[in-house]
């Protein structure tokens, strides 16, 4: 997350230095050793260790083969993807290749055919390791930006996912939230997730193509519009709370809702213009090393942090063995300008070495393992020193270990998180359709009704068909004669008599009254 000479060239020379170097070797009076300091790698290409995958299956155009048009050129549908000629295919990869200049190479989802249907489309990026963003994520569509569209972020390698920034040409009617820009929020709300429509507007497809999450504008919130203070913003990915967090993640996933629309609505006589591409996808960023590592290396298909610090692990996230005699502790940017270690120590073996963190006073030594381990932990806490936390409880990242409020309770909400569990930063399992640190909130497209359901119906992309009005997403209210769940089926086309007959009994106020009623009630039908 901080600024390096090969990614922001607009920082200083003097911060791009900080934190690159983990230990030297010092002479002093007691004889030479080594120095350690806090470090991390410095940023990359992250596009250049991804894997992609698109979904719905079927959703990438070529096969069948099919022919689009443009909105510059609506009518000229000249154009074809055909998945089986590699002259005319748009496969995933394009997202992600090397282009030659003025030629563009993309992938592209099939079109908008199966209107009123929804065209949703899913790209993953995984990395199958934590990395921290140090630059805007930039992506670069062809043909026209989404009019609505969604970035999500995982920490857990894509259990769980979580809303990073909503993107939409009109924010209240897309997602019913205000729309936002990044440079306004303040220092207290930079990690807010936000709705723009700086993005989401038409602009042609020769103008504006790309879509940002805009990194680099929250780090300007603490290290000033040239990211020249970035002492301050060290300090504050250590002191805020769920900053360094926020700017962690471990996939990325768009979701990719509405199509470009030309600047018009929905012609429906020419569905062949409606469609996705993107031709770049641009993430740059650096593992995650826990400022125990300055080096990142790509070993048997998955990045790697080379851990110091006599640290071990992906993510250099524990001690090795025989350097436990205290508890693993992620390095620090604090106190300026080196941080601090928080180096693995040799461990020890007298009963007396053992430490609780103040949440325990008595140990009990275990012969056939030959450890010690601290006996009825308090405030939350688990395992041999007190350093955990107890199942439905997560580390409170702005407490020191030995502080009784070290774990915080889960509080997940019980309708809509799969269990009482969370990971480390608070987040709980959501159930489908349900979202929010304690998925006590809904996707967009579901409502509540204890619990998160996908709509039935809307006013814009499931709409009730043949003069059906949509009641609160759950349900289409047809007009006689008409059935189904988009009121898309005729009742009777074989006997108009039937249809006559039905049209008074069904048309009064009192059946339509009757109706309503029913969608309140549970077990109701279809009438």
């Amino acid at each position: 997350m901080l600024c390096l000479a090969a990614l922001l060239v607009h920082c200083v020379p003097l911060a791009m230095a900080q934190y690159d170097i983990c230990k030297s070797w010092v002479t002093t009076d007691d004889g030479p050793s080594w120095e350690f300091y806090a470090c991390q790698p410095k940023a990359m290409r992250m596009k250049d260790y991804v894997t992609v995958r698109v979904d719905p299956a079927g959703i990438t155009c070529g096969d069948p083969p099919e022919r689009f048009c443009t909105h510059e050129n609506p009518y000229l549908c000249s154009d074809e993807c055909d998945a089986s000629n590699p002259d005319l295919a748009h496969p995933p990869k394009l997202m992600f290749d090397s282009e030659d200049e003025g030629l563009a190479t993309y992938w592209q989802s099939v079109t908008w055919r199966r209107y009123p249907e929804p065209l949703l489309a899913n790209i993953t990026l995984s990395w199958n390791k934590s990395i921290e963003l140090t630059d805007d994520i930039v992506i670069t569509f062809e043909y026209g930006r989404p009019t609505i569209m969604m970035l999500e972020k995982s920490l857990d390698n894509g259990r769980t996912w979580h809303p990073y920034q909503y993107y939409a040409d009109d924010c209240m009617e897309a997602f019913s939230m205000p729309a936002r820009r990044v440079r306004d929020l303040s220092t207290t709300s930079a990690n807010r997730v936000l709705c723009t429509e700086e993005y989401s507007r038409w602009a042609g497809s020769k103008k504006e193509k790309t879509v940002r999450f805009e990194v680099r504008d929250r780090f300007a919130i603490f290290a000033g519009p040239d990211l020249k203070n970035m002492d301050n913003l060290y300090t504050r990915l250590e002191s805020a709370k769920g900053l360094k967090d926020f700017f962690t993640v471990t996939d990325l996933r768009m979701r990719l809702l509405r199509p470009a629309l030309g600047g018009t609505y929905v012609q429906r006589e020419n569905l062949y213009k409606y469609f996705y591409a993107v031709s770049n996808i641009e993430v740059t960023g650096r593992c995650k090393c826990n400022l125990h590592a300055n080096l990142c290396t790509f070993k048997e298909g998955s990045l790697q942090c080379e851990c110091e610090h006599n640290t071990t692990g992906q993510d250099c996230g524990k001690c090795k063995k025989n350097f436990r005699s205290r508890s693993w502790r992620a390095g620090s940017y604090l106190p300026l300008p080196n941080g601090s270690p928080n180096a693995c120590a040799a461990a020890g073996s007298a009963f007396g070495n053992c430490e609780c963190y103040g949440h325990s006073n008595r140990c009990s030594y275990i012969d056939f393992l030959n450890v010690v381990t601290c006996v009825s932990c308090k405030h939350n806490t688990r395992g041999q020193h007190c350093q955990h936390c107890r199942l439905g409880f997560y580390r409170n990242s702005s407490a020191e270990l030995d502080d009784e409020n070290v774990c915080i309770e889960c509080n997940c909400n019980q309708i809509g998180s799969m269990h009482d569990r969370c990971n480390e930063t608070g987040y709980c399992e959501c159930r489908e359709g349900a979202t929010g640190p304690k998925c006590d909130d809904c996707l967009p497209n579901y409502y509540w009704r204890q619990g998160c359901f996908p709509n039935v119906c809307d006013d814009e992309l499931l709409l009730c068909q043949n003069g059906g009005t949509c009641y609160q997403n759950q349900r289409c209210i047809c007009p006689v004669g008409f059935k189904g769940v988009l009121c898309q089926q005729s009742r009777c086309e074989a006997d108009k008599q039937d249809c006559d007959g039905a049209r008074g009994a069904r048309g009064s106020p009192a059946a339509l009254a009757l109706a309503v009623l029913a969608l309140q009630l549970p077990g109701w039908v279809d009438l």
